[in-house]
């Protein structure tokens, strides 16, 4: 088993469990100050956890973020700072919003960051779920966010992502690209009968790329460069891959899903479909091979500390803003009411715990909630932390000491 960090950076001092703080400051998300903070906490964090043996950082993308929350506005960006910082650990956007995104920069960006690392990248790629920015940024292809029920709305958001990223392997697999793309009205070249006038001919049809250009001296193809440093790209990751659908593209596209569903029975069921479907592709997947989970992580000496150090910042900001997103539903449990939404009040660490969204307690604690998932899924490939209300929240000494000892007294039970 592998094991990641997933960042949602966070401005220290937002939120409500700094809610004086984040008032004053408000917006706190343009608070340059602040800003510089979240900057210093997270360089630390990445060095830490390249230094203490974790196998990959991972970071979302998110905008408009005023109240600092979720503030990885451009994770490759952001990645770029900490591939020079680290050495070894894997770096992995999850994910890029690619309906939100031109496929043909976006392939750029990606191999620009593939080279800087030499290879240390893994691409996480999502749909978007936040209304607020994915429909700014997502109108360019008449996107809105998805929220996975199966509307015309999400169907249009699925469908979007699936030509981005269609776009964005030709770009990087075809030396000269030539493509006319009816889901996006998006042309290569523009127009796609040709660009009359390209002033340097001779020099593109010495150097260039074959077939950039046609007999008639029009350019009728690009050539994307840089490619990835990866050959032929960085493998490809998934975040939060709940619904069917998404699971079943996965497997089609051999995208590794990295997948949120607590209870170990649930993950369970997901990893079988993700394995079946990969079968029909002819991959044949052990049961959690090519598969990740994430949870919550926190540790101390005794489980009491752990719940009264994590519990504590964890669920009120957890609630309050992932809750009106649907998230609350992860801590659902069978005695629940089927049709009656989770209530805040019950996005308790207790909750967390008992659904294991959240495995606080000691290390052994951590290893049992570990082992649990193995015996469904005796191959689970990645584990990652998922460091909700932990960066930017708690003391920074808090969250390296907790990454610490995952990484020496958990860790290598499983390596």
């Amino acid at each position: 088993m592998k094991f990641s960090i997933f960042l949602n950076p966070q401005i220290p001092g937002s939120g409500y469990a700094a809610e004086e703080n984040a008032k004053a400051k408000r917006p706190i998300g343009r608070d340059t100050e602040s800003y510089q903070k979240l900057l210093h906490e997270v360089r630390e964090i990445a060095v830490h956890a390249d230094q203490i043996g974790f196998d990959a950082l991972m970071m979302t993308e998110h905008h408009f973020h005023s109240e600092g929350m979720e503030f990885s506005v451009n994770p490759l960006m952001f990645l770029t700072d900490l591939a020079a910082r680290t050495e070894r650990i894997l770096l992995a956007p999850l994910g890029m919003v690619l309906p939100a995104w031109d496929p043909i920069r976006a392939a750029e960006d990606v191999a620009l960051l593939d080279q800087f690392c030499k290879g240390r990248l893994r691409l996480g790629v999502a749909r978007g779920y936040q209304n607020r920015w994915m429909n700014v940024l997502g109108q360019r292809w008449h996107a809105a966010a998805a929220r996975s029920d199966g509307s015309a709305t999400d169907t249009r958001n699925f469908d979007v992502f699936g030509e981005v990223l269609k776009i964005m392997k030709l770009a990087w697999t075809e030396e000269s690209l030539r493509y006319k793309s009816d889901v996006l009205d998006y042309q290569v070249p523009y127009p796609y009968e040709g660009i009359e006038g390209w002033p340097a001919i001779e020099w593109t049809r010495t150097f260039g790329a074959p077939g950039e250009l046609s007999e008639d001296d029009k350019v009728q193809a690009v050539s994307v460069c840089p490619r990835p440093y990866q050959n032929p790209y960085p493998e490809l990751w998934q975040p939060f891959t709940i619904s069917d659908r998404s699971v079943i593209r996965a497997a089609q596209e051999n995208i590794l899903p990295w997948m949120f569903t607590p209870n170990p029975d649930d993950h369970a069921a997901k990893a079988k479909l993700y394995q079946e479907e990969s079968a029909k592709q002819g991959r044949d997947y052990k049961l959690g091979e090519h598969t990740g989970i994430l949870k919550i992580v926190g540790i101390s000496d005794t489980t009491e500390d752990a719940i009264n150090t994590f519990g504590r910042s964890i669920p009120k900001d957890f609630a309050a803003f992932f809750g009106p997103f649907g998230y609350l539903e992860v801590l659902r449990k069978k005695e629940d009411e089927k049709h009656k939404p989770i209530s805040p009040e019950k996005g308790d660490a207790k909750r967390m715990n008992d659904v294991e969204m959240a495995l606080f307690g000691t290390p052994d604690d951590v290893k049992r909630g570990i082992q649990r998932m193995l015996d469904r899924m005796p191959d689970l490939e990645w584990f990652g932390l998922y460091m909700q209300g932990q960066q930017g929240v708690l003391p920074l000494d808090t969250v390296k000491r907790n990454l610490e000892l995952f990484a020496t007294k958990v860790a290598p039970e499983f390596r």
